[in-house]
């Protein structure tokens, strides 16, 4: 009877354990920029870790903030070939924002770039992918379905690779990045 009261308690407990490392909201240090003018330079750059599960946006001043992510497999190596649903490494810039009809607010990466191709061509040449292997494409960060937000609060990896934000979040880097923003997608 102890070890089942003990279990039960240990399950509650165990999500609001891993919560308390977890931020699940942005942390901004001074109040949001102005809506860049065309004629200004993107002062934005991301940096995203799979490490820590974080999105973190930098601009000419530092630090901006930080949103909580989640990815695609819960293999978080890099991706290797169309279809092992993991996140790719590397430097990629957004080409595209667009409004997606399942979760609204989509920043397409240029993957595959030139640096993620010769990554490919050289793991085939070594016989780690399938010679009749495809590099894939369509990476992108973008929100979670509205009602779905939990994904991130629980690590729920559940893209086909892309890097999925909570649906407020998602919005709220959405209004402020723009299109040529630098992405780096570290391990």
């Amino acid at each position: 009877m102890k070890t089942a009261f003990l279990h039960c308690i240990s399950i509650i407990m165990l999500p609001a354990f891993f919560l308390s490392f977890h931020s699940t909201s942005p942390i901004t240090t001074r109040a949001p920029k102005k809506r860049l003018n065309s004629h200004k330079e993107n002062p934005y750059y991301i940096i995203i870790s799979k490490k820590t599960y974080e999105l973190k946006v930098y601009d000419d001043e530092g630090w901006y903030a930080t949103y909580p992510c989640v990815f695609g497999s819960n293999d978080l190596r890099d991706k290797f070939m169309e279809g092992d649903k993991r996140t790719p490494e590397g430097k990629f810039k957004v080409v595209l924002k667009k409004n997606n009809a399942k979760w609204k607010f989509e920043m397409l990466l240029d993957y595959p770039n030139l640096e993620s191709t010769q990554k490919f061509n050289e793991r085939k040449a070594r016989g780690e992918v399938p010679r009749n292997a495809k590099i894939g494409g369509g990476i992108a960060i973008h929100a979670t379905r509205p009602q779905e937000e939990w994904t991130v609060d629980y690590f729920q990896n559940w893209t086909d690779g892309c890097i999925s934000l909570k649906y407020s979040e998602a919005e709220d880097l959405y209004s402020y990045i723009p299109v040529g923003t630098p992405v780096t997608i570290l391990p």
